[in-house]
Order: C-alpha cells, then sequence, then structure tokens
C-alpha cells in the first residue's frame, strides 16, 4: 500500500479505470447475450407459473390433506400432521393463502434446483479430491458473500421479476446440499465398499445401490438445510420482483406496517417448521433404519 500513499492521485486513477473496465465489460456482454440468458431460462420460468398456478388452483382443503398425508409418511408422528394442518389452516383464515402458494412454489422449485445440481456435484467431490479442492472455495465464496452482492449481476443480466429471484436463492441456499452430500458418501463406511467390491460390483452400482443409500440422512440434512435457507432469502428476493410472502413483509417494513409484517413474518416460520420437521423426522426415520431398528 505504500506506492498509494506515494502516488494517490495515480493509485486512484488506475483504480476507477479498472472499476470502468469492469463495468463496461459487463454491460456489454449483457447487451450481446442478455435476451440468449434469458431465453436459456425461459422453461424454467414457465415451469415456476406452471406450479404456482396450480397450486393456486388446488383447493386449500385437499392441499392441507396432501400436507398432512405428506408429513404422516415422513414422521409417523401425530402431532407434526395437526400441527401442519393447524398453521396452514390460520395462514388461509388470516388472507395469506395466495401469498404462501407462491412462495411454497418457489421454495419447491428452488430445491429440486439444488437436488438437481447439488447431488451430482457432492457426488463428484466426493469421488475426486481435485474437484473437491476446486468447488470448495467456490462454496465458500457463495456462503459468506453477501446476498446483496450477487443480485447486482443476476439483475443486470436478467432484470426484475421470477428467475432473477430463483438464482439468488439457489445461489444462496445450494452450498449444504453440495457439502452434506459429500460428505454423506465419504462417510460410507470402506468395509461395505470392499464387500460390495469382492461380490464384483462395479463403480456405478457401488454408488447407486451402496453408497448413496447409506448417506440418504446426510442428503435429506443438506435438502432441509437448503429449504430453510430457501426460505430465509424469501424477503430479499422479494427485493427484486419475487412474489411470495416476503412482499408484504417489505411493504410492512417500508410503510410501517407492523400487524401486517408480524402476521406475514409468522407465516414464513410456519413454513419453515412445517418443512424442517417433516424433512427431519424423514431423515431420523432414514437413520434408524440405516441402523437396523426402524420404528
Amino acid at each position: 500500500m505504500d506506492w498509494l500513499t506515494e502516488f494517490p492521485e495515480l493509485g486512484r486513477r488506475d483504480l476507477r479505470d479498472f472499476r470502468k473496465g469492469i463495468d463496461e465489460g459487463f454491460k456489454s456482454f449483457t447487451r450481446e447475450y442478455g435476451e440468449n440468458i434469458e431465453n436459456f431460462f425461459d422453461p424454467l420460468l414457465q415451469f415456476l407459473i406452471w406450479l404456482e398456478r396450480l397450486l393456486l388452483a388446488t383447493p386449500w382443503p385437499l392441499f392441507i390433506l396432501i400436507v398432512a398425508g405428506l408429513g404422516w409418511l415422513a414422521s409417523r408422528n401425530i402431532k407434526i400432521v395437526i400441527g401442519s394442518a393447524i398453521s396452514l389452516f390460520l395462514i388461509g383464515y388470516l388472507g395469506m393463502w395466495e401469498d404462501t402458494m407462491s412462495t411454497v412454489s418457489i421454495i419447491i422449485v428452488c430445491t429440486l434446483l439444488c437436488i438437481g445440481i447439488g447431488l451430482p456435484t457432492g457426488i463428484l467431490m466426493s469421488r475426486s479430491k481435485r474437484a473437491q479442492s476446486i468447488i470448495t472455495p467456490i462454496l465458500d465464496v457463495m456462503q459468506t458473500i453477501p446476498s446483496f452482492v450477487y443480485l447486482i449481476p443476476v439483475v443486470m443480466l436478467l432484470g426484475i421479476g421470477k428467475v432473477p429471484g430463483l438464482i439468488a436463492v439457489v445461489i444462496y441456499a445450494l452450498p449444504p446440499m453440495i457439502r452434506l452430500t459429500n460428505l454423506g458418501i465419504r462417510l460410507v463406511d470402506r468395509e461395505v465398499l470392499e464387500a460390495a467390491d469382492a461380490f464384483g460390483a462395479s463403480s456405478w452400482q457401488k454408488l447407486t445401490q451402496v453408497q448413496i443409500p447409506l448417506a440418504l440422512p446426510n442428503i435429506f440434512a443438506g435438502v432441509n438445510q437448503t429449504i430453510m435457507m430457501s426460505l430465509a432469502m424469501v424477503v430479499i428476493a422479494s427485493m427484486i420482483g419475487v412474489t411470495g410472502l416476503g412482499q408484504p413483509v417489505l411493504k410492512a417494513i417500508s410503510n410501517q406496517y407492523l400487524a401486517m409484517g408480524l402476521l406475514n413474518g409468522m407465516a414464513i416460520v410456519a413454513l419453515a417448521i412445517i418443512f424442517d420437521r417433516i424433512s427431519q423426522s424423514y431423515g431420523k426415520r432414514l437413520q434408524n433404519y440405516r441402523g437396523g431398528h426402524d420404528e
């Protein structure tokens, strides 16, 4: 930093030129490829819109029944089933059903994307030390960089809307899925793998029939964390046009509507608890089954 002290004007001019070069380069890239990138993500947008319309068209008693059924299949716990049903009923009774369905559609799509990207990436990391050494710093950056920072290039490329918000949420929620998949596969007992080798299993058979099944508790823990982090991004994503429970919270902050902010905030909390209890309970049941004492 001594040269900046001795030549402050030179240092500031070089820094301005450097920043200007980055800005101009990214603007040129956006003008040239922005439309192609938008077209690439158009199927994702159409799927998100279709899912949101499907959830909104589903009668609320049927949706609550489906969630309760999933809760029972995952946990075999009547308290979780009743708690989920009552929470969703109160959300609808208090007039937040449409925003909740919009949020649920975003969370479902984000979770599917994170599983689709995170599962193979975690498997790659578990099978290659070089891949792990390359991907780990990227995950560190994704987890530590403030979300507002990566919102800037996403919005410049794709503008305001559902897809930019979706991408921002995926960037924020993806690392736990990758890390826990990698961890789960690496924790598989070597003796089990040696036994699979002794039976003549191929690498693909070991992966699909031994490693992934035994790593499922960790993988579902990654899914759980992905869902929680996606819900944590709901309010921030609403700043760039994502509909759902985040927009009323943002409006409440701007206009000091305490009741609106609290109610929609509590609805987000209720969704988080429902998703957390269901996915966590299923992960525990998998763990119990792996330990040989399924309930």
